[in-house]
């Protein structure tokens, strides 16, 4: 058989790729629980974005079927076992400043922007084209081929959870939502949430605390923070300690007087909640500068509590819970939720990404005594455990010898804090499709992708399919 010059096929069809992908990313697919129904259990934007790869799949001859309204396959091939590609549609928030609209994919120097195009519609499309490559050419295969379609990764993978339970599982596959060469240990990922319920209390304030908001997501530093407040006792200390604050932190601020409250709000930088250390906190700066007056009852506790064992420190270590292993390196800890309010109380959404050895129930009750020393509880647990695929695996070993031979460069084997579809796979690793070097913007504004680099991603990822499925 003739040598297959994927990356010359890729460019053949570089056009339909563009539009077949500006399609999706032309859907504003962020979840929005308001607007749910039975049809469409994320909202009708992700439907409409899993609906949109459904019906790709079917106009180009592919065997496809949805599942549960969450999730979907496309599938080519013959054969009892079975290679998987698991990509997803929806997409985070979008946050403010973009510099075009984020639903409108523009071309600009090579690079595509759009919400999605990086994490993960442009890889989701890379990946279906990787397998339309081999059905065009008809290659013979003695595996079937599925590109399983999520629509709820960014909000806590149930969708994938739901496929699972009646479709069955790849022999083994790749995702291609993270960075190359190749990811074969994930971290653990939990959520917890820290609450303060004990209400006011009666004594001397500098002011009464209202309410506090910052945060939309567990997996994303948040960029925005907001604070009301009353009964401001010194608004000159206020305005100074505030202006002393923004002078010393790498944050921006208002303050805005109206009537009898005041509200703060506080800008920093968003980013993925895998390196929270490449963000900036505005929650969490905030509530280090409520800090700095005093208060009482449960505002005290809640913001007392953030600005002594959850400011400026990611790792965990104030609370007594820092790890680290050879295997998949340092836990870290995002604070990306935090609410406050008078009658409901305080809360911190915390999310942790532990290391392969680590376990997280233990660590979890570690940090207990200091959470009750602020008159705190746990009110939200939830734990996705590790990914580790062995270095020795033939899944791994023909991954690197494809991803070597298209670029020339070490296949290198990685561990993230980020956690993809592979965990809920027998056997799967994530597998690009950020190349080494590129600057990462997934969750930020103005992401985007190198469109060279979705197509070398499309050519690795069509070659790896066929070693693994022929």
């Amino acid at each position: 058989m003739t040598e297959i010059n994927w990356q010359k096929e890729v460019e053949s069809r570089k056009d339909d790729f563009l539009e077949d992908l500006k399609g999706l990313l032309r859907i504003p697919s962020v979840r929005d629980d308001s607007k749910k129904t039975e049809d469409a259990p994320f909202g009708p934007d992700v439907k409409r974005a899993l609906d949109y790869m459904i019906e790709l799949g079917k106009k180009d001859g592919f065997t496809a079927k949805e599942v549960g309204n969450v999730a979907g396959h496309l599938e080519y091939g013959q054969g009892e076992e079975l290679v998987g590609v698991l990509g997803h549609v929806d997409v985070v928030p979008v946050g403010d400043g973009w510099t075009d609209g984020p639903f409108e994919p523009t071309l600009r120097d090579g690079k595509l922007y759009a919400r999605g195009v990086a994490d993960d519609k442009g890889p989701t499309i890379a990946g279906y084209y990787a397998l339309k490559i081999i059905k065009e050419l008809g290659l013979p295969l003695s595996r079937r081929i599925r590109i399983i379609v999520g629509s709820d990764e960014e909000s806590g993978m149930s969708c994938v959870e739901r496929y699972f339970e009646t479709e069955e599982q790849p022999t083994l596959g790749f995702v291609p939502d993270a960075e190359f060469p190749i990811i074969h240990a994930e971290k653990g990922i939990s959520e917890l949430d820290v609450s303060f319920k004990d209400g006011e209390a009666s004594g001397e304030a500098a002011f009464r605390l209202l309410s506090f908001e910052s945060g939309e997501r567990y997996n994303m530093v948040p960029d925005h923070a907001s604070a009301i407040i009353e009964n401001v006792k010194d608004f000159d200390k206020l305005t100074t300690t505030f202006k002393t604050f923004l002078a010393n932190h790498p944050v921006e601020g208002t303050l805005e007087e109206s009537g009898k409250t005041v509200k703060i709000n506080m800008i920093g930088k968003s980013a993925h909640a895998m390196e929270p250390n490449n963000g900036i906190n505005a929650g969490l700066h905030l509530v280090a500068f409520l800090g700095k007056f005093k208060l009482t009852g449960a505002a005290n506790d809640f913001v007392t509590f953030g600005r002594d064992y959850l400011f400026g420190d990611s790792r965990a270590v104030k609370l007594g819970i820092g790890y680290e292993d050879k295997e998949s390196g340092e836990l870290t800890m995002n604070v990306g939720v935090i609410r406050y309010d008078v009658a409901e109380g305080g809360k911190f959404g915390l999310n942790f990404r532990y290391p392969v050895t680590a376990n997280m129930d233990k660590l979890k009750n570690k940090m207990q005594t200091v959470v009750y020393e602020y008159n705190a509880q746990y009110t939200h647990y939830s734990d996705s455990k590790p990914l580790f695929v062995p270095k020795d695996h033939p899944l791994i070993q023909t991954l690197q010898e494809v991803y070597t031979k298209q670029t020339g460069e070490e296949a290198t084997l990685l561990a993230i804090g980020g956690g993809t579809y592979a965990r809920h796979m027998e056997t799967g690793v994530a597998f690009g499709a950020l190349f080494p070097g590129r600057e990462d913007t997934m969750h930020q504004k103005d992401e985007f992708s190198y469109f060279d680099d979705l197509l070398k991603a499309t050519a690795i990822y069509a070659e790896a399919l066929y070693k693994l499925a022929k």
